[in-house]
């Protein structure tokens, strides 16, 4: 992750640096800056007519090119990177799709429900033709979308009872404009009721209702009670100028920032005495003054600050922005660190693919999680004042001449998306070729893997995770008996029932704890050879012989405990029944009496492993622990003789005989009691 970031944050370096050699190339060949003033006097008159469109003044009873000059001049300073943007966008003419409404609710949604915007909607009556013609309406479509205005169409045909209910018996325009002030607050529509339907005439209608929103100040008085005032707006942005109404991407502006930024407006243009206007700094008009509660900032004076609607609301979101700006911001940032990916991970195409797909999921679905509980804690009462200080670092940040380029370059990007995606690619291209370089030099396979040595291998990995779960609680390497025998995976598929019991290793039995059973002041094996011995003089040799061969038996297991191998045998372990087992049969009873009355000694639980549960019995092979037969414990902690729980285990019965506990798992231990003193037998 933190090679992605550093990658990306790279990108982002080599973005600056070339949106500064672009400066100097258009410095170099034109002789001009993006920043540098342009005289309105000097430029056509179209030019002049599409600056005008741009910021939203009406010019159509403006026929002089003087008249049009000096309304561009009242407006605000024109810059180069202004005119080429206006110029750049006008020769674009990119058609504007409008919206048509299916009903009430479609409406509803869309118009009377979105609270942060302008709608300028068609109703089309029953039976009757629209008021705009197609031609004026795409052009009228076209013009308020520069400001944010969105466009529909709602044709009563397809709901004639909400026409009826609304009162609209005749096709008119409906405008949707925000009735308070304050976020979120109610909408109110205002129906066309001019007679000219040419585009100029609406676009007026549209201004007006739309400036009206903006607080107006006339006289010097009103301007010292607005400027001395302290209201729930921390952020005010006063225009200066000798205008009749805003222009009108500020009064557009007014409505996205509902709630976050106060629009006023201060027509000068009958003032005599500005005195005032000095004393609060404001030495020239139009000026575009932003006051917050660290002081004046004079929009216009650094880089990228046009006066267009793009350029405004760029300034005032890094300034003011809402949550959701910031979880844009994110996830565009975290799908840009995803992509990195592609170009880091070495190796098969498809590998880099699936990589991608993984990273960019597991990115956006935490990012998604970890974005939950801020939201709920931001919503909290007591932290006004946190979001108060993050707001005065945003805007501490945000009037830097760093962030005027970082906004700057930010547009010109992204109204070049051509641009912006090559240098992505050629970074990443870059980041490959040094990836491959450096891995190459690590002698590393995995750089000249191909398309299906790569899903080969995905396969195994596939399959191995598949019917060969890992089972041990132990970490052994162990190594597929399919990589040897294709046919089980075949005889697998034969037997569905088979896909229900993994294929499990036994390699993890030769890690049980093993340990031989002892019994406090218990016989030794010599003691009683010797009993029989006195007993029947006859069969001396013969019970010696077999005697003898147990023992060795007895010290191989001993020795095979040593070495870690255990040795299983089919033979019980009890030492006495061993031998008792090779008796006739009237010696044989004599045996096992004289085997019980010794068989009660008190266990020497002291051998025991503390994790293991205290019993004298088999459950496999139901009969008693001997002194000196090897035991066996699970991790459930039952214990058993070791050749009974091996053959158990061994025929693919992973799983205690008592508990059924897995037998490759572990397990809490048990606290062990006190150990109590053995009864007298009944």
């Amino acid at each position: 992750m933190w090679v992605k970031l550093c990658c990306l944050l790279l990108y982002f370096l080599a973005l600056f640096v070339l949106a500064r050699v672009f400066e100097a190339v258009a410095w170099y060949e034109s002789g001009f800056l993006a920043t540098q003033l342009v005289e309105p006097v000097a430029l056509s008159f179209r030019k002049l007519r599409t600056i005008l469109e741009c910021r939203g003044l009406g010019h159509s009873g403006l026929p002089e090119k003087k008249d049009v000059r000096e309304l561009v001049e009242k407006s605000g300073d024109l810059m180069e990177g202004e005119l080429y943007s206006a110029l750049k966008e006008e020769e674009a003419s990119e058609s504007v799709s409008s919206t048509n409404f299916s009903g009430e609710m479609h409406f509803y949604e869309l118009v009377e429900d979105t609270k942060d915007g302008i709608w300028l909607v068609q109703v089309i009556a029953n039976d009757r033709s629209p008021l705009v013609g197609k031609v004026h309406w795409e052009k009228m479509v076209k013009k308020v979308s520069r400001f944010g205005i969105r466009a529909g169409t709602f044709n009563c045909s397809s709901d004639p009872r909400y026409c009826r209910r609304r009162g609209w018996l005749k096709s008119t325009l409906i405008m949707s404009v925000p009735q308070t002030s304050t976020s979120k607050g109610k909408v109110m529509l205002k129906e066309y009721s001019g007679r000219k339907v040419e585009v100029e005439h609406i676009f007026k209608w549209i201004t007006a209702h739309a400036a009206s929103r903006i607080k107006t100040i006339h006289n010097t008085e009103r301007l010292k009670e607005e400027w001395n005032r302290s209201d729930q707006y921390r952020v005010k942005i006063y225009l200066f100028a000798n205008l009749d109404q805003p222009p009108a991407f500020f009064s557009a502006l007014s409505v996205k920032f509902t709630g976050r930024v106060e629009f006023i407006f201060v027509n000068v243009e009958n003032w005599d005495n500005k005195s005032y206007m000095a004393e609060i700094g404001v030495y020239k008009t139009p000026s575009y003054i932003l006051r917050t509660p660290e002081g004046i900032y004079r929009y216009g004076n650094h880089t990228g600050e046009f006066i267009s609607l793009r350029a405004m609301d760029t300034f005032l979101r890094s300034l003011q922005p809402e949550v959701n700006d910031l979880f844009v911001l994110s996830l565009v940032l975290v799908n840009l660190m995803a992509w990195m990916d592609l170009f880091i991970t070495q190796g098969a195409t498809i590998k880099r693919f699936v990589v991608l797909i993984s990273t960019l999921g597991t990115y956006n679905s935490l990012l998604i999680i970890s974005w939950l509980p801020v939201l709920g804690f931001l919503q909290l009462p007591y932290l006004d004042s946190f979001y108060e200080y993050s707001l005065k670092l945003f805007r501490y940040s945000n009037t830097t001449t760093l962030a005027s380029w970082v906004r700057a370059d930010w547009m010109f990007y992204s109204s070049h998306p051509a641009l912006f995606l090559s240098t992505y690619l050629g970074h990443g291209l870059l980041i490959d070729y040094f990836e491959k370089k450096r891995r190459r030099n690590n002698n590393t396979d995995e750089v000249n893997a191909n398309n299906l040595e790569w899903l080969s291998s995905l396969w195994d990995w596939y399959t191995s995770y598949l019917f060969h779960p890992i089972a041990s609680f132990q970490h052994f390497p162990f190594d597929s008996d399919w990589d040897e025998d294709p046919d089980l995976f075949l005889e697998r598929l034969a037997f569905p029932d088979l896909w229900l019991h993994p294929l499990i290793p036994t390699d993890y039995i030769k890690n049980l704890p093993m340990w031989r059973f002892k019994c406090l002041g218990a016989h030794s094996d010599e003691e009683m050879m010797e009993t029989f011995q006195d007993s029947e003089s006859d069969s001396d040799s013969e019970n010696k012989e077999v005697f003898s061969s147990e023992r060795e038996a007895s010290e191989d297991d001993e020795l095979s405990l040593v070495q870690g191998e255990p040795r299983c045998r089919a033979e019980p372990c009890s030492c006495a029944n061993r031998y008792c087992h090779h008796q006739p049969a009237e010696r044989k009873a004599r045996c096992y009496g004289s085997y019980g009355a010794a068989g009660h000694a008190e266990p020497d639980w002291s051998a025991w492993p503390p994790e293991m549960l205290h019993c004298t019995e088999c459950v496999v092979c139901l009969e008693n622990f001997a002194s000196g037969c090897l035991l066996m414990g699970l991790p459930c902690g039952h214990v058993f003789h070791q050749n009974c729980i091996v053959m158990w285990l061994a025929g693919g019965r992973h799983c205690c005989p008592v508990c059924r506990w897995a037998s490759y798992k572990t397990k809490q231990p048990y606290a062990h009691p006190q150990p109590l003193s053995s009864e007298t037998p009944s």
